[in-house]
């Protein structure tokens, strides 16, 4: 298969669906998108006319069932993907499926299952392992450069809060927000992590509250290594997108910054400033949504695992649970009373 370009079909037209189409279009030659659909048909047109793509379908089940197509995004809401997982791997279509593949872990292991059987490819999309930032973090723990992690701390605060409707269908702040940090944290220390305590409230927005979800947290981590990790969550960080990572080991330490649209500081005789930081993920990781469709492309063009596996999409669902029994419960959660 890596004589040939890859053939994708892409199922959403929404925000991340129209993203991943642009870089499959104009950022990969090595893969094309073939046909796209979406339950907003109008969506899916706007996009193949952007992105040059032949075939708009009526159903994701078309596109799924297309033979040009290798292999499928799933880029659809969270209450359709493991569905279109298991669709998708009895058709013998590779998988790229974005965050969270379901939010019941019954569902997710069904999914998984029908990946096994079928033996495709599945890479869930946790596209922050790809960013430069974050990868030359792995690298100073992988490596040793630091020692051995003792803690690590990662802030996460978004600009605004969403609105009380997407939080309804979200899954809340654990299973929508925090798993990207989930995620991270596991990538970073390279390891697993065994207990969860979370202290959270409402304090953006009291419509959160009203919807069942928090909008504030802090979460501590306790790693089977020992390493004892932070997760930092605001929904409302009134000066941008917010950030940052860092891990102090035996050897030293290491840390990212936020990053910014340009890197000029202005100094006058009252005040030394920078404009503000990017102000959302899009803008934030736009480089990394490239970086992991280039990864899945070429495992699944030189047929070699993707980087970023089901198990490593389960994981973070199982924590995003044991976050939320923590919060109900006042109480330390291990992650083996989830499953």
């Amino acid at each position: 298969m890596s004589a040939k370009q890859i053939r994708i079909g892409i199922i959403g037209a929404g925000r991340i669906g129209k993203v991943h189409a642009e870089t499959i279009a104009f950022r990969l030659p090595e893969a094309e998108p073939v046909v796209i659909a979406d339950v907003k048909v109008q969506a899916a047109q706007e996009v193949a006319a952007r992105c040059g793509i032949a075939r708009v379908a009526n159903t994701a089940e078309e596109v799924i069932a297309d033979r040009n197509v290798d292999a499928v995004l799933i880029c659809s809401s969270t209450d359709t993907h493991a569905d279109l997982v298991v669709a998708a791997a009895k058709a013998g279509k590779h998988i790229f499926c974005e965050k969270p593949i379901d939010h019941s872990l019954a569902k997710i292991d069904r999914a998984l299952a029908a990946v096994k059987t079928a033996g495709v490819k599945l890479q869930v999309g946790f596209n922050r392992r790809f960013d430069p930032n974050f990868a030359r973090v792995r690298q100073a723990v992988a490596s040793g450069e630091i020692g051995a992690p003792h803690l690590m701390h990662i802030i996460s605060r978004d600009p605004a809060p969403p609105p009380p409707a997407y939080v309804k269908v979200s899954g809340g702040i654990f299973l929508d927000m925090t798993i990207h940090d989930f995620d991270m944290a596991r990538f970073l220390i390279g390891d697993e992590v065994e207990e969860i305590y979370t202290a959270g409230g409402v304090m953006v927005d009291p419509e959160i509250g009203k919807a069942g979800d928090l909008d504030t947290a802090l979460i501590v981590l306790r790693f089977k290594n020992g390493v004892i990790g932070t997760i930092d969550n605001s929904r409302k960080a009134v000066y941008g997108y917010d950030q940052r990572v860092e891990i102090l080991g035996s050897g030293g330490s290491i840390a990212t910054a936020n990053c910014y649209p340009n890197e000029a500081v202005v100094s006058t005789a009252k005040e030394v400033r920078r404009d503000l930081p990017l102000n959302f993920f899009m803008e934030r990781y736009t480089e990394s949504f490239v970086n992991e469709l280039r990864a899945f492309v070429k495992a699944v063009a030189e047929d070699k695992p993707t980087p970023v596996t089901g198990m490593d999409g389960r994981i973070p669902v199982v924590m995003g649970l044991a976050a939320r029994k923590s919060h109900d419960e006042r109480r330390p959660v291990r992650l083996s009373e989830i499953g």
